[in-house]
């Protein structure tokens, strides 16, 4: 209880004192480069290849005659929208970019240039932080939005190309009983988990004491208590969100 305190003091903190308007524009057009171009490349590997698997495996478990074959691309398209593109990600994102921001704080930290910011005057959790999640609230739905396109185009390639259903058979359950809802509820999810993600990570490596080591040590308490924040947001935004 006394760290999730100092965590909720650590957010009131980034919205006062803070900088002009346009130094946190420039501040965040930075983060989304580092944040989200550069983090493209990855999620597009890592989602084609999980639609890819998905679907042979969908259709490895379907093997009734009574069942049509379009189901299959059906069941990605809900995989892939529901978690997959959201959760999953979510998870490659704080590994990656989470541990970034933790071991770039911890390491301003130890090296005391928070604390020449301070003396300058400026909210360094403000103009430090705040930037980093917003930019990762901005270009984290779009990752997502990305990483679910590129998912049913990976099980699109390989259901056709290895004969498991044609093409007609796999558009034909992408767009077989399609509810939009599903990808409000994914965006929903995309943005919490981008919140808790940079934030949790920032804290973590705003707080960073010692050495070296203690920026490693910053950087891997950031990923697992980003990752266990995600699993439980998302067990709660089903619950909220799905139930009837």
């Amino acid at each position: 209880m006394k760290e999730f305190g100092r965590y909720m003091i650590f957010l009131g903190s980034l919205v006062v004192r803070r900088e002009t308007f346009i130094t946190y524009y420039r501040l965040v057009i930075d983060e989304c480069m580092q944040i989200g171009v550069k983090s493209i490349s990855l999620f597009v590997l890592v989602s084609t290849f999980i639609g890819a698997v998905t679907t042979v495996q969908t259709a490895f478990n379907l093997v009734t005659p009574l069942v049509p074959r379009y189901v299959i691309s059906q069941v990605v398209r809900e995989m892939t929208v529901l978690e997959l593109a959201p959760t999953i990600m979510a998870i490659i994102f704080a590994g990656k970019i989470g541990s970034s921001m933790a071991g770039g704080l911890g390491t301003m930290r130890i090296t005391e240039q928070i604390d020449a910011l301070e003396v300058m005057g400026i909210n360094s959790s403000s103009y430090l932080v705040l930037p980093k999640i917003v930019a990762s609230m901005m270009m984290y739905p779009l990752l997502v939005i990305v990483a679910g396109v590129c998912s049913m185009i990976g099980g699109y390639l390989v259901g056709t190309l290895t004969g498991i259903l044609t093409p007609t058979e796999y558009i034909m359950g992408i767009r077989s009983i399609f509810n939009d809802y599903t990808i409000t509820f994914a965006l929903i999810k995309s943005v919490v988990f981008a919140f808790l993600i940079a934030s949790i990570s920032c804290f973590k490596g705003y707080y960073t004491q010692g050495g070296a080591l203690e920026v490693g040590i910053a950087s891997t308490d950031a990923v697992t208590s980003s990752v266990i924040a995600v699993l439980l947001a998302d067990y709660f935004l089903a619950n909220l969100l799905l139930s009837s």
